[in-house]
């Protein structure tokens, strides 16, 4: 049995968390359950609210926060007490699009300066082949004053956390784990084990499980910048996309994937980590760039929709009153990084129209602070010319026709106009009914 292993097991080693966000907090959890775990981050807000039993994120809820054993805290010292320590920062990318490593180098200077020998570090934030050998290392070296493969060693594990979701949860997802040597790679997966159901694979290297990390979401974003293509191309045709994505997925080997909005801080951010790393090495991306590309033009398609209904519908583009549900990267989380909404909500901005944006997922604060939108209550909107459903958070499914419709300016249904980017509503319900609507 691994030394380290048995020793966290017996609670005689502790764990850290370093970064308690969206996939941070759950694996601390999770962990908490088996070990003695540290939760650290460097947000004193943030860990407020965990130690009020108060779970910002939604993603294990209130109760799961309230009893667990993990010591949530913003004292770096207390890192010294782990040995085993998880670095799960966000890795966002720059205006240019390029990585933005600053977090995960900070997270590495922090962990370097309470790492004690004996100690293993592993990432699990997406970064690019290589990161973290030839940039991670080195920072805890000389950091610590320790050799790593000596005093130290470190390993690799991507997260494949999917925000909101519910069923495809950190221990029903197999997790890839990887080490600098045989030993760490036992060590880490045995760790793993404790708290993943669907068991580990073991890459071959720390290099693979890196650009497993960023090849899966490239993949999907390739897939649905595919049928965003589509929906811009069978849109000139009046053709409707979800009509033929049906029609298509009858045949065994559709791959089921829908248009949409493509945001947050994996599917929208990974792809340009792997083409980064390529062009260094002097392979221009060709595939990957062109859905990227594709993906983050969405909004100003879009956009460009709700412009033109608003023309058919006779009303003065300037004047006219849009409510956009949804401002988070997608439905049932609170998580508004990188989303795609906000280009949506900009670019009508151009055009003298400022959106009622509601959303009952996402954090008020968070979003003034970070993008200046003030929220709404749906209880307070009425007399709107458009409404442009964004994202299919549950309550907004919930809603029916006659609910958005009492939303609507009294006027002819042919002059209400309904953008639903997410397809929630019931097509032939709605153009049976009259109202002008639009889907992606």
């Amino acid at each position: 049995m691994p030394e380290l292993y048995n020793k966290i097991l017996l609670k005689e080693e502790k764990i850290s968390v370093i970064g308690l966000g969206y996939v941070g907090m759950p694996i601390a959890i999770a962990f908490g359950k088996k070990a003695d775990v540290i939760g650290f981050d460097i947000n004193k807000e943030k860990v407020g609210l965990y130690r009020s039993g108060i779970d910002p994120t939604n993603e294990v809820g209130n109760e799961a926060i309230r009893e667990t054993t993990v010591e949530f805290t913003h004292d770096e010292a207390k890192i010294k007490e782990a040995k085993f320590h998880i670095v799960a920062v966000p890795t966002p990318i720059n205006a240019d699009k390029t990585p933005n490593l600053l977090p995960v180098e900070n997270a590495s200077r922090l962990v370097g300066r309470n790492l004690t020998k004996g100690s293993i570090v592993v990432y699990e934030s997406t970064v690019y082949p290589g990161v973290t050998e030839d940039i991670c290392i080195p920072i805890l070296e000389k950091e610590s004053g320790l050799v790593c493969g000596k005093d130290f060693k470190v390993g690799y594990s991507p997260e494949r956390i999917n925000p909101g979701d519910k069923v495809n949860t950190l221990e029903n997802i197999v997790k890839i784990v990887s080490g600098m040597d045989d030993e760490s790679l036992e060590e880490i997966a045995e760790v793993y084990k404790l708290v993943i159901k669907a068991g580990v694979h073991k890459a071959n290297s720390i290099k693979v499980a890196e650009a497993a990390k960023v090849v899966e979401n490239s993949q999907r974003d390739i897939n649905i910048a595919f049928m965003n293509e589509l929906a811009m191309v069978f849109d000139r045709m009046n053709i409707d996309t979800k009509d033929v994505i049906e029609a298509m997925n009858t045949k065994w080997n559709a791959l089921g994937f829908y248009p949409g909005l493509v945001g947050g801080h994996c599917i929208g951010v990974d792809p340009y980590y792997f083409v980064y790393e390529a062009e260094k090495l002097g392979y221009h991306s060709q595939i990957i760039l062109s859905g990227r590309k594709i993906n983050d033009d969405m909004g100003d398609f879009v956009s460009d929709a709700i412009i033109k209904k608003l023309i058919h519908a006779n009303k003065v583009v300037k004047q006219a009153k849009v409510l956009i549900l949804g401002l988070t990267f997608k439905e049932n989380t609170p998580d508004t990084r990188n989303s795609k909404v906000i280009d949506i909500i900009e670019n009508l901005k151009e055009y003298g129209i400022d959106p009622i944006v509601v959303d009952p997922e996402a954090d008020k604060q968070e979003v003034r602070s970070i993008y200046g939108i003030e929220l709404s209550e749906l209880s307070t909107v009425k007399d709107v010319d458009c409404i442009v459903l964004t994202v299919a958070h549950k309550a907004f499914k919930e809603l029916d026709l006659n609910q958005l419709d009492s939303l609507f300016t009294n006027c002819k249904n042919e002059e209400k106009v309904i953008i639903d980017v997410k397809s929630m509503l019931d097509k032939e319900i709605v153009t049976e009914k009259g109202y002008l609507y639009w889907r992606l």
